[in-house]
């Protein structure tokens, strides 16, 4: 059976984490649902030029076209309760958020569901299935650090966008695969996005 991965774009830099995991699952075969946040569409379009704003239908053929592919990914509001993934009689395999906001990791460790992504990370861990966060921020405070103890305790999997450097990354985009690579190895999928420790 298919895997359906609902990933979630949030108002943290490094929205070419999300976009780069996103196309990595459709070019392997997996069914995506992605949802970007109203202050995630604000810095993926300043970050990389891709618009998510406006009628979904033309959002998603920008977002086809970003990541070059022509299928394999339903673009959903992110105030779409009425969306599957709001429900545990129909909730994804996975939930990705990447990257994901300090905002967003305290309203999930709150419990709060304010909108989509936040129910279907509630559901998530109600279900027991996985929760991949993603946080990008720094300096850590207090706060950010206890809320994403708390998360883990309660089951989900904290995975920083901290690339490492023993690959010798030439580009950018070697240091995305880095952090993507590893949300991949969290999901159970095979990859070679980067470098293994050990490896030629």
């Amino acid at each position: 059976m298919q895997k359906h991965i609902f990933i979630a774009l949030t108002g943290a830099s490094g929205s070419m984490y999300g976009l780069r995991l996103a196309e990595q699952l459709c070019l392997n075969g997996f069914q995506v649902t992605f949802s970007a946040s109203c202050s995630g569409t604000i810095v993926c379009r300043e970050e990389t030029g891709l618009d998510l704003s406006g009628d979904l239908d033309k959002a998603l053929q920008r977002l086809h076209e970003h990541l070059e592919i022509d299928s394999g990914i339903r673009l959903v509001h992110p105030d779409d309760l009425f969306c599957g993934a709001a429900s545990g009689s129909s909730a994804p395999d996975a939930l990705v958020v990447c990257p994901c906001s300090m905002g967003t990791l305290a309203r999930i460790a709150a419990g709060t569901s304010g909108n989509l992504i936040e129910r279907c990370a509630d559901v998530m861990l109600k279900e027991r299935r996985p929760l991949l966060l993603v946080p990008r921020e720094t300096p850590l405070s207090d706060i950010h650090l206890e809320n994403m103890l708390k998360l883990s305790r309660a089951g989900a999997r904290i995975i920083p966008a901290m690339p490492a450097f023993y690959g010798r990354p030439e580009s950018v985009l070697d240091l995305v695969d880095f952090v993507v690579g590893k949300i991949l190895d969290q999901l159970g999928i095979e990859n070679d996005l980067y470098k293994r420790w050990g490896t030629e």
